[in-house]
């Protein structure tokens, strides 16, 4: 969670400085001929790799275990795979005020992605909420986007997606599915390694999300798609992604507390409901869009690092509610079940 820190008052993730760094290489040295084929097929590679990754970290124990909160994690999976693509259908209405077809495209794309892990985790945990909750919510959501995500963009985008096929689907089960069950097949031998070399592996899945981008950008710019998104058009962009954190950040908090969820668990529940995976995300419009990738991946890069900032500062908030400070100086009370004389500071952890 360090990066949430640097600065203290502007929490922008190094990880998008590096983003907008391969953007800006593959603006300046893009990939052309055999260089392009290079890349495609590395960057092919690359996306099998990491969700191969992804199915070799998820335990099935905990996630079998997870289910038993399964009301918490029905609501995130309702507000990323419903709410959220309703939001992104109703924004259909501001092309071409706002934003051109190609940015809506892309801002589209960007509500029907899976929830986050990494930072749902690192944000409710800030903000002390229901943190094993978290953690399974987003593995939920990014197991179910692997299915969801390409069913409802062929839905949703079509012919509109940047060549969207029935071809693109055979491309997702190949280069996304199947490695995914494939790590999760081989967890029972590799998943010891995978666990000790987390940090190691950590930036093999970054360099893989690198690879896709330079590799998108470096076919949006041979094609010079570029010269159709213009300063207004950006800014148009920005305010229609401001509005739409905002009402999710808003519908996940007290949609929560109408449907009498507890403030561990509506944080939890407005982190992991109002988040979009940029690790996820751009892998997959790798393979859905092919050449026109690079517009589609913008919006959801903007939204990515505009959730960072936003979150990190209601997180620090929530952490300084009366209720938190309550209950860091009162002690826990004694599990449901627990023997008559058992401490009453014995910590449970809430499913």
């Amino acid at each position: 969670m360090k990066h949430l820190r640097l600065p203290k008052w502007l929490p922008i993730d190094p990880y998008i400085l590096l983003l907008l760094g391969t953007v800006g290489l593959a603006a300046l040295i893009p990939a052309r001929g055999t260089g392009a084929d290079v890349a495609s097929g590395a960057s092919t590679a690359a996306i099998a790799l990491l969700f191969f990754l992804y199915g070799a970290r998820l335990s099935t124990r905990e996630a079998l275990e997870g289910l038993k909160h399964w009301r918490l994690h029905v609501t995130v999976l309702g507000a990323t795979f419903v709410v959220f693509p309703l939001l992104g259908i109703a924004a259909r209405g501001l092309v071409p005020v706002f934003v051109t077809h190609d940015l809506y495209t892309g801002l589209l794309f960007l509500t029907l992605v899976p929830s986050t892990v990494q930072s749902s985790i690192a944000f409710t945990s800030i903000a002390r909420g229901n943190v094993p909750a978290a953690i399974c919510a987003g593995s939920f959501s990014s197991l179910v986007g692997i299915v969801v995500t390409p069913l409802l963009a062929a839905v949703l985008l079509g012919s509109s997606g940047g060549g969207f096929s029935a071809d693109s689907l055979v491309k997702i089960v190949l280069q996304l599915l199947v490695p995914f069950v494939a790590g999760q097949v081989l967890r029972r031998w590799i998943g010891g390694f995978v666990t000790r070399h987390k940090k190691v592996l950590g930036y093999v899945d970054r360099g893989s999300i690198l690879l896709v981008v330079y590799t998108a950008f470096s076919e949006g710019m041979v094609q010079g798609i570029w010269h159709q998104v213009s300063p207004a058009r950006l800014g148009g962009l920005l305010a229609v992604e401001a509005v739409l954190l905002g009402v999710m950040l808003a519908l996940t908090w007290y949609g929560a507390k109408a449907m009498g969820f507890g403030r561990e668990d509506r944080i939890a529940i407005q982190f992991a409901g109002s988040k979009k995976s940029l690790a996820s995300g751009l892998p997959m419009a790798g393979v859905l869009f092919g050449a026109q990738a690079s517009l589609a991946v913008l919006p959801l890069m903007l939204f990515h690092q505009m959730q960072l900032m936003v979150c990190a500062v209601i997180a620090k908030r929530r952490a300084r509610d009366p209720e938190a400070q309550e209950d860091v100086r009162l002690p826990a009370p004694p599990a449901r079940g627990t023997a008559p004389g058992t401490p009453a500071g014995t910590p449970t952890v809430s499913r």
